[in-house]
Order: C-alpha cells, then structure tokens, then sequence
C-alpha cells in the first residue's frame, strides 16, 4: 500500500473519525458511545472507509471527478454499477480527448 497521498484525499469527517477511532485504541464500541450512535452504524462507517483508502490507494485518481466519484462510491451515495459506469464512461472520454490532442 502506497502513502503518496490517500490521507491528503480523505474528507475531513473521515479524518476526523479515523482520528477518534485511534484515540479509541480501535475499539468501535468506544467510537459509537463518543458518537452516541450504534454499534453497527460504526461498523459501516468504518467498512466504507476501509473501502474509500483501498479505491484510492489502488487506483490513482486522475482528476477532481475520479477522486469525487471514488469518495462517492465509498461513502455509498452510488452503487457499484453506476460507479463503474460513470468510472468507464469518463476513462473514455479522457481517451478520445487524449486521441484528438495528438491527432
């Protein structure tokens, strides 16, 4: 796993949870009581934050929209096919864009 970076791509919210979730020596139940919210609720926050640094650690960005849609889809806002659509959609656009520039 790289370091380049995936921290500077975090939400402050994520940090700000990854940071109460160290303080907390990585006890969740620790984490839902400071939150006052359930167990099961900081299981998913954090599941989907393991899954954000994974989307950003493995494939790199390569703009404001591709970090904006892995956050997105990390956070659950999309489902994966929508996120692979969109993922897909611009990958070519980029491409047909790179094409016209060298032609």
């Amino acid at each position: 796993m790289s370091m380049d970076g995936w921290v500077d791509r975090l939400a402050p919210e994520d940090l700000a949870f990854l940071k109460r979730f160290l303080l907390a020596s990585g006890t969740l139940k620790d984490v839902a009581a400071e939150y006052g919210i359930s167990y099961p609720t900081v299981r998913l926050r954090l599941d989907r934050l393991i899954a954000k640094v994974k989307l950003l650690d493995e494939a790199e960005p390569s703009g404001r929209f591709e970090a904006g849609l892995i956050s997105a889809f990390a956070d659950g806002a999309i489902d994966d096919r929508t996120f692979r659509m969109l993922l897909d959609a611009h990958r070519v656009d980029l491409e047909e864009l790179k094409g016209s520039d060298d032609a």
